[in-house]
C-alpha cells in the first residue's frame, strides 16, 4: 500500500457496544512494470553477458557482481598464459553457464524493480552492445595466443627431432637406429597430422636432412657400412607418406645398389671391405642382383669376378700362391651361390686355378721348409688330381718332404721332374725285422719300396745289433732292389704297425758312387732307459750300408 493511501471509517456498527469491523479483504495486485523496465532488463542482461558484472552495479546488486568478477577471474587465471590445448571444456562451459544465468537474472531484477539513478536504458542497451565486444575481442585475441602457443609446442618438437638426428648422426647406425626411428615419428607426426601449421612446413628440409645423416657412410665412401642405413631408407616410404617424402622415396635406390656392389666387390675372395668385417662378398652381391637385377651396378658384377679370378691366377706365379689359391677357391664358391647363370659360369674358370693353385702352393711350401705341410698340400694333389701330368712329380715332392721333415737335408732342392740318364748302381735293402718296413728315399730320383716283415726275425740288444743283423745263416731275409743313378741320396725308414707301432723312424743318407753294388740291412734293437728294471722300448730301425767292389755279388 502506498504512503497516504487510506481506508474510510463508516459510522456504523455491529451490535450496540459500538465496535468497528474491519475493512473486507482483498488480495494484492501486481501493476504493470515501470515505463521503460523492458529496455532496462535488456541493458542489464546485455551488461551482465560482458562477464563485468555491470549490470548488477546499475541495480545496485553488488553482492551479485562480485560473483561475476570472481568468475571472470578464475576463467583469466586458468586461462592465461594461453596453452595449446586452450581452456578446459568444463571451465568454459561452467563460466558461459554463469554469464547466462548473470544476464537472465540481471533482466529480471531491472524489470520488476524501480531503478534508482539517472541512467538512460537506451545509453546502456548501447553500452552493453558495445562491451560486449570485450568477451569476444578477448576470446579472438586469445584463440590467437592458443594458436601460437601450439605453433611454439610444435617448433620445439620438431627443434627435438633435430636433437635426435644430432645425437644419432655421432654413433654407428646400429646403435642409432632407435634414435633415427623416434625423430622419424616426429617427423613424421608434425608432416601428416599437422600440415598446415609452420613445423609441418620446414619437414620437407628436415627430411631432407634426416637422410643425408642416416646415409653419410655412403657420402664417406663407406660403402660396407653404408648397405644396411640404406636398406633402412628404404623401407621408409612403406610407413611414412610419399606425399611427405616426395622425391627421397626413391633416392635410396641407387646409393645402395653401388653400395651393394663396392662392398661385395672389396669383400672377394675373403677379403675385408673398408668399412666392413670380412665375409666373401655373396651376401652383398647376392642382394644387389635380387634387388636390382637391371641396375647398372649389377651388370657389372660378372665382370669383377672375371677379374679378380685373372688377378689370382696370375698371383700364383708371387711370392703367396697359397694364399692366392685360397681366394681363387673362395671365388669360385661365391660365384656359383650367386642368382646369375653368366656369373655362375665363372666357378669353372676358378676351379681351373685351385689346380694350378695347389701345386704351386705344395712347391712353395717345400721351398720355405714348410715340409709338413707341403707333404699334406701335394700328397692330396696327387690323390685328388689323378689324371694331371703333375701328379706323379706331386708325390715326388711329398715322399722329399715326408724325408726332409725328419732329415732337413733332404730338403735343399726339389726332386728332379725327369729321371737322370747314365749308368744305375744296385741298392739291395734287407729286412730282419719282425714288423714291416717301408723305405722312402730322394736324390737323382725318388720313390719309396717296402719290406714286409721278416718271419722268425728278433729284436737285438744294442751291442750285438750291428754284429749280427742279416747274418744269420739259412735264414731268407726279405729284400728289395733300387736301380738308382749315381748321386747323393736320403732315405727314410718307417716302421710299420700293431706290436712294432712304438718303432722309431729312421733317416740317413748316403752318396752312391759309379762302378759299386750297395747293400742294407734294417733291424730292430730295444734297450732299458737308465739301466732301470722297466720294460723294453724298441730301439729305432737302423739301416747298414757297404759298398762292393763292382762286378761282386751280394
Amino acid at each position: 500500500m502506498e504512503s497516504g493511501d487510506r481506508y474510510g471509517v463508516a459510522g456504523y456498527g455491529a451490535g450496540g457496544d459500538g465496535a468497528v469491523p474491519p475493512p473486507p479483504y482483498h488480495p494484492p495486485s501486481v501493476g504493470p512494470p515501470p515505463p521503460g523496465a523492458s529496455l532496462r532488463a535488456v541493458a542489464v542482461a546485455l551488461l551482465n553477458l560482458t562477464g563485468l558484472g555491470l549490470g548488477y552495479a546499475l541495480v545496485g546488486r553488488w553482492g551479485r557482481a562480485v560473483v561475476c568478477w570472481v568468475a571472470t577471474a578464475v576463467l583469466l587465471w586458468v586461462a592465461l598464459p594461453a596453452d595449446p590445448d586452450g581452456v578446459p571444456a568444463g571451465v568454459l562451459v561452467g563460466y558461459l553457464l554463469v554469464l547466462v544465468a548473470a544476464a537472465v537474472d540481471g533482466g529480471r531484477i531491472a524489470r520488476r524493480s524501480a531503478v534508482g539513478g539517472a541512467w538512460r536504458p537506451g545509453l546502456a542497451v548501447g553500452l552493453g552492445v558495445a562491451l560486449l565486444a570485450v568477451p569476444a575481442g578477448g576470446a579472438v585475441v586469445y584463440g590467437s595466443a592458443r594458436d601460437e602457443a601450439r605453433e611454439q609446442m610444435l617448433l620445439e618438437r620438431l627443434e627435438a627431432g633435430d636433437e635426435r638426428v644430432a645425437t644419432a648422426s655421432r654413433q654407428d647406425f646400429g646403435e642409432a637406429k632407435d634414435e633415427y626411428g623416434k625423430a622419424l615419428g616426429v617427423y613424421r607426426a608434425l608432416g601428416e597430422d599437422h600440415p598446415g601449421s609452420r613445423a609441418a612446413k620446414l619437414v620437407p628440409d628436415r627430411l631432407k636432412a634426416y637422410y643425408d645423416a642416416v646415409s653419410a657412410p655412403y657420402a664417406k665412401k663407406r660403402h660396407c657400412e653404408a648397405v644396411a642405413p640404406l636398406t633402412y631408407l628404404r623401407t621408409l616410404p612403406d610407413s611414412v607418406d610419399k606425399k611427405l617424402l616426395g622425391d627421397l622415396a626413391a633416392w635410396p635406390d641407387t646409393p645402395l645398389a653401388e653400395s651393394l656392389y663396392a662392398c661385395g666387390v672389396s669383400r672377394l675372395g675373403g677379403a675385408g671391405g673398408a668399412g666392413g668385417s670380412g665375409g666373401d662378398g655373396g651376401a652383398e652381391l647376392g642382394q644387389l642382383l635380387r634387388t636390382f637385377p637391371e641396375s647398372a651396378s649389377a651388370r657389372q658384377v660378372a665382370p669383377a669376378i672375371d677379374e679378380r679370378i685373372k688377378d689370382q691366377v696370375a698371383a700364383l706365379k708371387g711370392a703367396d700362391p697359397c694364399a692366392a689359391t685360397q681366394v681363387l677357391r673362395d671365388l669360385g664358391a661365391t660365384a656359383s651361390r650367386l642368382p646369375d647363370d653368366s656369373v655362375k659360369k665363372l666357378r669353372a674358370d676358378a676351379d681351373k686355378g685351385v689346380v694350378d693353385g695347389v701345386y704351386a702352393c705344395g712347391v712353395d711350401q717345400f721351398k720355405d721348409e714348410k715340409f709338413g705341410a707341403a707333404r699334406t698340400t701335394l700328397t692330396d694333389f696327387a690323390r685328388t688330381y689323378k689324371s694331371d701330368r703333375r701328379a706323379g712329380q706331386a708325390r715326388n715332392i711329398a715322399i722329399a718332404a715326408e724325408i726332409a721333415d725328419d732329415r732337413p737335408a733332404a730338403g735343399k732342392r726339389l726332386p728332379p721332374s725327369k729321371r737322370p740318364g747314365g749308368a744305375r748302381m744296385e741298392l739291395v735293402i734287407s729286412n730282419d725285422a719282425p714288423n714291416t718296413v717301408e723305405v722312402l728315399y730322394t736324390g737323382p730320383v725318388t720313390g719309396t719300396v717296402t719290406l714286409r716283415a721278416c718271419a722268425g726275425c728278433q729284436r737285438y740288444s744294442a751291442s750285438e745289433g750291428p754284429r749280427r743283423a742279416c747274418k744269420a745263416s739259412g735264414r731268407s731275409y726279405p729284400k728289395a732292389r733300387l736301380q738308382l743313378p749315381a748321386g747323393e741320396y736320403h732315405f727314410l725308414y718307417k716302421h710299420g704297425t700293431g706290436a712294432t707301432a712304438r718303432v722309431d723312424s729312421y733317416s740317413s743318407g748316403t752318396r752312391v758312387q759309379p762302378g759299386y753294388t750297395y747293400t742294407s740291412c734294417t733291424y730292430v734293437i730295444e734297450r732299458s732307459p737308465f739301466d732301470l728294471n722297466l720294460p723294453l722300448l724298441p730301439d729305432p730301425i737302423q739301416p747298414v750300408l757297404s759298398p762292393w767292389g763292382a762286378g761282386s755279388s751280394r
